[in-house]
């Protein structure tokens, strides 16, 4: 059976990209539903290679800062979180327990391997974002996803340690309907899709 109006409305139909923010708290327990809800999504190979960093504090917003687009850096600032969403280069380190149906990481690791690996890794780390999206909206946050950062410098302040990489950015929140853009046009089924 479809989801009902009001689900779709609020995963898809009415929600919007945040860029105001209503001065409330995310506890942690909700970023942990919001982890649990999204980690269901499929993966290629139950793979999982996205990680993601949920940056809460002042002092970890100021480090984030000097990385952004002018234009992106009141909204994080305001925003209760900010999510670095990055993929593990090496997810295929995991596959023996996410994927004991065959020898999975031998598909990923070796020579003349590491363009797969790496495709792997990007595309279903971006899907695992977008279900973040999703995920958040389903347990009653809103989102603002950022592409406008510098990644290098992301990399280097919070990932490089754990050997991950950044992707893209999302704020994370409750939204303040006054910093609402009109919505803007999408394309219609004729100029995105072909069917054959």
């Amino acid at each position: 059976m479809p989801i009902d109006q009001h689900a779709m409305d609020k995963l898809f139909l009415s929600a919007r990209t945040q860029n105001a923010w209503q001065d409330r708290e995310i506890p942690e327990s909700k970023l942990e539903e919001l982890y649990d809800l999204l980690k269901m999504g499929p993966t290629s190979a139950n793979s999982s290679p996205a990680r993601f960093m949920f940056l809460r504090s002042t002092e970890a917003k100021e480090k984030l800062i000097p990385a952004l687009s002018p234009g992106n850096v009141d909204k994080t600032r305001a925003a209760p979180v900010t999510v670095i969403v990055a993929y593990d280069p090496r997810f295929y380190e995991y596959l023996p327990r996410l994927f004991p149906h065959a020898d999975a990481r031998a598909w990923f690791m070796g020579e003349g391997k590491e363009e797969f690996a790496k495709t792997t890794a990007f595309r279903n780390g971006t899907m695992q974002g977008a279900y973040l999206i999703m995920a958040a909206r389903a347990v009653g946050l809103d989102c603002g996803p950022m592409s406008g950062f510098d990644a290098a410098k992301v990399d280097a302040v919070f990932l490089t340690e754990r050997g991950w990489k950044s992707n893209f950015l999302i704020n994370l929140g409750y939204g303040d309907p006054a910093g609402l853009f009109p919505r803007s046009p999408r394309l219609s089924f004729d100029e995105a899709c072909i069917i054959q």
